[in-house]
């Protein structure tokens, strides 16, 4: 399709032939609808330009401002509804084709000195700032859903599964605890992210610079940026903010499949260890019967596409030279797959953390006394021997019990004195999950005194957040 004579006109370049664009060149080209998340953010660095503008003097004071509030009011609009860019190649000219069509001289000014190169890298800073601020306090909310299952069910007893093979007795809440920590390493993450991310390549020009000599310490304080770009030519080209904020999705993802893959497990009649609500989980279209635990292996299974977008990130940025190349238009759609992804499948966990209820009756028929193997010899080391020793005294008795597929107990009381020495039937008879719990008093252990330490310590984390980020 050939375009009009509005189209000609609608774009930020041009050689002044009549010539258009070819149809086969316009299809790449044309990234408006893959450039729409950054239309607020564009319209805020415009409106802060048009202003920086008139500080240079390249406009005047009223007409930097009248230029900025137009800018302003098309921001308004943009949220209300009552203005969407349309009819130009990408975002920036269909802004821009916007401002001068509303001030046929003063819009004609705006790109006085700036690039698409350096308007693009802010505007994409920008917005990947904002859905920053967004996951981390999806975040919290998850973290805030944990502590509170944790306490609920500070009470309830499980083995823990190390090669998914029972281990030691620990506490439920100590298990989902577990999980705390990865999501504050990942908000720890995007906060010092952040921090790169907030560094203003406006001012920079194509690749050279600035011509005007604009403030470009005032733009990124008016913008709410950290600091400028040091160098033209890095600034218009780095995308390392981007990769970095698609891999920080992917470690969210992939934290999450790691719950979830324990939660799909444990939903099995085999475990019967988790009961979901009703809304969060699906029967089946053939089987009356069925229960299914979708929620989970969505979130797991939507995982694997968040680790494709590192590597097409990576894979884009690979052979360029540095300053701005065309193909960083490219390097929208994986950071707008990658937040989607990782902030829907944390608002997902919140819900099912809130919904699902665990079977304690079931975890504790799972605390089979072999679970106490560790116990045991942990009597041993109280009354002097080596550990190594006590290892295998106890490894002795498993061993024997595993023959006969019994019980550790159920062996002790047909064993002679020799299988059992330096232990007695009665230490044996004596052992509890409680008891091998509570031994375990140490920071980071899963005595209910460490585990009411642990959850202050998680808290007093959560509460900092909250109070940094101002979040209610």
């Amino acid at each position: 399709m050939a375009e009009t004579e509005q189209d000609k006109q609608d774009h930020l370049w041009g050689d002044g032939a009549d010539a258009g664009m070819h149809p086969a060149l316009a299809v790449i080209s044309d990234s408006l609808r893959q450039d729409m998340p950054l239309a607020d953010a564009d319209l805020r660095g415009s409106a802060a330009y048009a202003r920086a503008l008139g500080r240079c003097g390249v406009l005047t004071e009223d007409d930097a401002e009248l230029l900025g509030s137009t800018l302003d009011t098309m921001r308004d609009e943009l949220h209300e509804g009552t203005w969407k860019p349309k009819g130009a190649e990408d975002i920036h000219t269909a802004i821009e084709a916007e401002v001068t069509r509303r001030l046929p001289e003063l819009g004609g000014r705006l790109h006085t000195g700036r690039s698409r190169n350096d308007q693009v890298g802010t505007a994409f800073r920008l917005t990947v700032m904002d859905k920053i601020d967004l996951i981390v306090t999806a975040l919290i909310g998850v973290q805030e859903r944990i502590l509170a299952q944790a306490e609920v069910n500070i009470d309830l007893l499980m083995p823990a599964y190390t090669h998914m093979q029972r281990a030691q007795p620990i506490r439920l809440s100590h298990w989902i605890l577990s999980y705390f920590w990865p999501l504050d390493r990942d908000i720890e993450r995007f906060l010092q992210l952040r921090e790169r991310c907030a560094v203003l390549p406006l001012g920079s020009g194509a690749v050279a610079g600035h011509p005007f000599n604009i403030d470009r310490e005032w733009l990124a304080s008016e913008l709410g940026f950290q600091a400028i770009s040091e160098n033209s030519i890095d600034a218009v080209g780095d995308r390392d903010f981007a990769v970095e904020f698609v891999f920080l999705c992917s470690m969210v993802a992939i934290h999450l499949s790691r719950l979830c893959e324990e939660l799909v497990i444990w939903s099995s009649a085999e475990f019967g260890y988790v009961k979901w609500r009703s809304d969060l989980a699906t029967g089946s279209s053939l089987m009356p019967n069925k229960k299914n635990p979708d929620l989970p292996e969505l979130v797991r299974g939507r995982s694997a596409q968040t680790l494709g977008e590192v590597v097409s990130m990576l894979s884009l940025l690979k052979g360029l030279p540095h300053s701005y190349q065309r193909d960083l238009q490219e390097d929208k759609q994986p950071v707008w797959r990658s937040a989607y992804i990782a902030h829907s499948n944390l608002v997902a966990i919140a819900a099912a953390l809130e919904g699902i209820r665990f079977n304690g009756d079931r975890m504790e028929a799972a605390l089979t006394d072999d679970t106490f193997a560790t116990e045991m010899a942990d009597i041993l080391v109280d009354r002097g021997m080596p550990f190594r020793s006590a290892y295998r005294v106890v490894s002795k008795i498993a061993t024997a019990a595993r023959e006969k597929e019994c019980s550790i107990k159920e062996i002790a009381k047909e064993a002679d004195a020799e299988l059992l020495d330096p232990l007695t039937l009665e230490d044996i008879e004596g052992l509890s999950a409680l008891q091998s719990v509570e031994r375990r008093t140490a920071t980071g252990g899963t005595a209910k005194k460490a585990v009411q330490e642990q959850l202050e310590e998680a808290w007093d984390i959560v509460e900092l957040y909250k109070e940094r980020l101002e979040i209610e």
